[in-house]
C-alpha cells in the first residue's frame, strides 16, 4: 500500500532536487512549476507549488503554505553518518540529534522549510 503525503513548496524544481539528491527519492512525474511527485519505498510525496490546485486559497482567504511541524519520518540505520553527510551538503537542520527511549531523531528542512525527521530506532 502506498501512502501519499502532500507538502506545499515554494519551488517545485528545488524540492525535487532536494528529495532526489539528498534523501533517496525517485521522481515519478513533474508538471513544474505547479506540481511533482517523488517516491521512496511506499511513500509518495506530492510536492505542490502555489499554482497547483492544492495551492488555491481557502474560502476564508487563507493560502496553503509550506513549513510547520507536521512531518514525514525516514528511518535510517546510522543517524550520525546521515547527519554528517547531509550537513556537508549544506542541508539545514532545526536541531541536533535527540535520543530518547525509542531511538534517536533529528529534524531537517527542505528548501521551503518543510520538516523531515530522520529516525534511528533504538538498538536492542
Amino acid at each position: 500500500m502506498t501512502v501519499n503525503v502532500r507538502y506545499m513548496v515554494d519551488d517545485v524544481d528545488a524540492a525535487v532536487a532536494f528529495y532526489t539528491k539528498h534523501l533517496g527519492f525517485a521522481l515519478l512525474s513533474s508538471a513544474a512549476p505547479a506540481f511533482a511527485d517523488v517516491k521512496r519505498g511506499e511513500l509518495r510525496l506530492l510536492l505542490s507549488g502555489a499554482t497547483s490546485s492544492a495551492g488555491r486559497p481557502m474560502p476564508d482567504g487563507r493560502r496553503p503554505e509550506p513549513g510547520g511541524w507536521n512531518r514525514i519520518e525516514l528511518v535510517v540505520d546510522d543517524i550520525a553518518a546521515e547527519v554528517a553527510r547531509l550537513r556537508s551538503a549544506g542541508v539545514r537542520f532545526r536541531n541536533d540529534i535527540v535520543t530518547g527511549p525509542g531511538g534517536s531523531q533529528i529534524l531537517l528542512e527542505d528548501p521551503s522549510g518543510n520538516v523531515v525527521e530522520l529516525f534511528q530506532p533504538r538498538r536492542s
